[in-house]
């Protein structure tokens, strides 16, 4: 195991979870836009909220490739499939935790069920599971940090 693999991993894994959240929304299966929710804390220009979204989105695939890494090497064993269990898990925590809890609490534009009529909230929370953003969001997220785990696993034992 190298914490390089788990980088390349995690970039690579990264790429694969955009593109597939990125497909879902063009098929109309969801509504989720990460990369833009990541970038409208920072900026209300629509362009530069992307652009500096997928950079913040790519970053935390990092960070999140080297928690997977700390986790393999406290287990002594990497592999796909153990990947493919933390995307799950990572899935699960990102979909109800995360963006359901902690987001609407720190991002500015961020409506909250504790938004009053006077203010102007630029985005919809995404809500429990993100079932704001379409019926099939949570399913469509859960696959995609799976596949997200897969290959960040799969790096990692290729290293070994």
């Amino acid at each position: 195991m190298s914490v390089t693999a788990a980088l390349a991993g995690g970039f690579l894994g990264t790429l694969v979870l955009t593109t597939m959240l990125r497909a879902a929304g063009e098929l109309r299966l969801t509504r989720i836009d990460l990369p833009f929710l990541l970038g409208s804390a920072f900026t209300v220009n629509r362009t530069r909220a992307k652009a500096l979204g997928y950079l913040l989105h790519f970053i935390i695939g990092q960070l999140f490739a080297l928690g997977y890494y700390a986790l393999f090497l406290a287990l002594g064993h990497s592999s796909w499939w153990l990947g493919t269990l933390f995307g799950l898990a990572h899935g699960v925590f990102a979909g109800t935790v995360l963006v359901n809890i902690l987001l609407p609490l720190v991002h500015p534009r961020m409506g909250s069920p504790l938004t009053s009529a006077p203010d102007v909230a630029l985005l919809e929370p995404p809500g429990f599971l993100m079932l704001n953003y379409g019926l099939a969001t949570p399913i469509v997220t859960l696959v995609a940090h799976l596949a997200y785990g897969a290959v960040v696993g799969a790096f990692t034992s290729l290293s070994t």
